[in-house]
């Protein structure tokens, strides 16, 4: 059967609308409940800052409960850190209640097996399925407990510790980190400064209806003011639930998700820890690709969505992988993609080598790149429509060898990207234009 619900990256949606309602949340919980753990377990909670995650929470609390799940509630916590903390307790799986980079509108329900991984299809399946039984309410003498577990927050930080062999030593550097108003506000800036470091925190005061609103990995513009506006050495920017990364180098300058790979990779051949190929997706820069091949690395595109990076990392032995967004893998340190984590990997680094932040990233070139979201009112294949393939086809002609164009729907919007690389900016810019518009005659 094709899920109705679960999208690439779990359950999203506007607050209020199906299947974002009390109701939905509800009978999801019961029905993970009777897949997930048919026998008893437990179901970790974990959630961002939203003002409606109070609202889910309760509602999956309930569901788990009746139907004989216990549940430990973390309150606000990074997306990754559930994911580790769920591997640790015998009998659990994970819940996440985030909508990651959105605004505070929208929400979203996702799921961590025993293992700490991703649900597969089958079983994302096997859910909705269940959903049409209705709420189970098992006899009281079978129902499930439900507990804080505030405490757990300070064991995932002491793993994001450990994930740097031999330890790290921050004292001296002053690090300004950007927490999206998000689940990483808490953990965030006490893990760095338990490290030694001078923390300056932005975007760690969160509202309700403040997360990912003029800040975080997203919204990087005043982590680029205030980086170099106190001397700081670098900035480290989380998106709202803690699995993106972007950084400032001291200059203000941005360091996106293909350059951190490109510096936690060439890290790895360093210390003689890399194994298998680096995989991207089609949005990675075409530099990545090229400096990665200077080094003797390989290099492999997977589809866009962190699920597809994993599979590709899986069945080509590789252990770093990553988006162009900051959904970085280091799978010889964790399950998922983890921005505190792999910024500690980074820090390494910048400890390691003496370099600046700049210095690193100055080894990878970006080529022009231009990524146009255009808006339709309902999702379509574009690479379908003889009239886009056309423009597509005269573009690429256009760019030759020294460029690239990818188009494809996107997986939890109504958009479709048009993504257009090349060396030059201004004939990059034009073609993606030139795409777009096509893409908007399209759809009309």
């Amino acid at each position: 059967m094709s899920r109705k619900y679960f999208g690439t990256d779990g359950i999203r949606g506007r607050v209020g609308d199906e299947p974002m309602t009390v109701d939905f949340a509800l009978r999801l919980a019961s029905a993970a409940a009777r897949v997930l753990a048919p026998e008893g377990g437990t179901a970790l909670i974990g959630k961002d800052t939203r003002v409606s995650g109070y609202l889910f929470e309760s509602a999956l609390e309930a569901g788990f409960v009746a139907a004989g799940v216990d549940v430990m509630l973390t309150g606000p916590l990074p997306t990754p850190a559930v994911a580790y903390l769920t591997r640790c307790i015998p009998r659990a799986f994970g819940v996440v209640i985030s909508a990651s980079h959105n605004a505070y509108q929208d929400n979203g329900i996702k799921f961590f097996d025993s293992g700490g991984g991703k649900l597969s299809d089958e079983l994302e399946e096997q859910i909705e399925a269940q959903m049409t039984q209705g709420v189970l309410t098992q006899h009281s003498d079978r129902l499930g407990r439900a507990r804080r577990a505030d405490h757990l927050r300070e064991d995932y930080q002491r793993f994001c510790a450990s994930t740097v062999p031999g330890g790290l030593d921050l004292t001296g550097m002053k690090i300004v980190i950007d927490c999206a108003n998000g689940a990483g506000y808490k953990v965030g800036p006490r893990l760095l400064a338990d490290l030694g470091a001078e923390i300056i925190p932005v975007g760690c005061s969160p509202n309700g209806r403040n997360i990912n609103d003029g800040c975080g990995s997203t919204s990087p513009d005043l982590l680029q003011l205030t980086v170099p506006g106190v001397h700081a050495a670098l900035g480290i920017a989380l998106d709202g639930d803690g699995d993106r990364l972007l950084m400032v180098d001291n200059l203000g300058r941005t360091v996106d998700g293909d350059q951190l790979l490109y510096i936690i990779a060439r890290a790895r051949q360093a210390t003689g820890e890399l194994s298998g190929p680096v995989v991207g997706t089609l949005m990675s820069n075409l530099g990545l690709e090229l400096a990665l091949r200077d080094l003797g690395i390989g290099f492999r595109r997977a589809q866009v969505g962190d699920r597809y990076v994993l599979s590709m990392l899986k069945q080509s032995g590789g252990v770093i992988g990553g988006e162009t967004s900051g959904h970085i893998l280091c799978l010889d340190r964790t399950t998922t993609g983890d921005a505190l984590v792999s910024a500690l990997q980074v820090l390494a680094e910048v400890r390691r080598t003496g370099l600046t932040l700049a210095q690193l990233a100055a080894g990878m070139p970006r080529f022009p790149q231009v990524l146009l979201n255009v808006r339709v009112a309902r999702r379509f294949d574009p690479t379908q429509v003889e009239s886009v393939r056309t423009v597509v086809a005269e573009v690429e002609r256009e760019l030759g060898d020294a460029g690239r164009v990818v188009l494809r729907a996107s997986g939890t919007e109504p958009v479709i990207r048009v993504m257009v690389e090349g060396r030059e900016e201004a004939q990059t810019k034009a073609c993606a234009q030139r795409i777009a518009r096509a893409v908007e005659q399209a759809a009309t």
